[in-house]
């Protein structure tokens, strides 16, 4: 794992922690930069960063998170901040929400309860903070829940929170592509998410399932 964390006593305790738990930190970093380098040097199962880094300490933990799954896939992703960015947070799970998490710093009150979430993420699982959730989803207008959908349309919609694209969707429940594509354009219908140049309809409905 590499660990980005530009507060030095918390990187410490959190490098630490996790060797504790029997994983290997690879790297310890204080910034983005020195993250995406550990990155493409050590090729890490999975990362944990903060948000605000230098040098301007707005967001660059989570710009240099979304760079890295896009160069990298596979890469599990753990954003532990203070902060909710809903812009970016939206942008790093429109790739798929598998292998992602978000935890707030102070909501978090047991250290085996991080250990968990990461150990979640770094499998290809999600780990989001029901805060986050609440933001990401109160960022769109539309307030629809997940009452409404079908049986199949809800499983078309776990399998879309566990990251699946609609062909290995179509694989796992027996199905034709199109017609996974017709469940997911009636998710879209009932959960009032049309298309907007501003949000991601996929992530937006998977946070639906998220918070239900």
């Amino acid at each position: 794992m590499v660990v980005a964390e530009d507060t030095a006593i918390l990187r410490a305790g959190l490098v630490q922690l996790l060797e504790d738990e029997g994983h290997e930190v690879v790297a310890a970093v204080a910034d983005a930069e020195q993250l995406k380098a550990a990155v493409a040097e050590h090729r890490p199962d999975a990362v944990v960063s903060d948000i605000r880094m230098p040098p301007t300490h707005t967001d660059e933990g989570l710009r240099a998170a979304i760079e890295l799954r896009a160069a990298q896939p596979g890469l599990a992703v753990l954003i532990f901040s203070q902060y909710v960015e809903t812009d970016y947070a939206a942008r790093l799970l429109a790739g798929g929400s598998a292998g992602v998490g978000y935890l707030l710093k102070e909501r978090v009150l047991d250290a085996q309860d991080f250990v968990d979430a990461l150990e979640r993420v770094a499998g290809g699982g999600t780990a989001l903070d029901p805060e986050v959730v609440t933001q990401l989803v109160g960022a769109s207008p539309s307030r629809r829940t997940v009452d409404g959908l079908s049986p199949r349309e809800r499983e078309v919609l776990g399998l879309m929170a566990e990251g699946r694209s609609n062909r290995a969707i179509a694989a796992q429940l027996v199905v034709t592509e199109r017609a996974v594509e017709k469940h997911v354009a009636n998710i879209f219908l009932k959960l009032d998410l049309p298309v907007s140049a501003a949000d991601h309809r996929r992530v937006l409905a998977v946070l639906r399932h998220l918070g239900a």
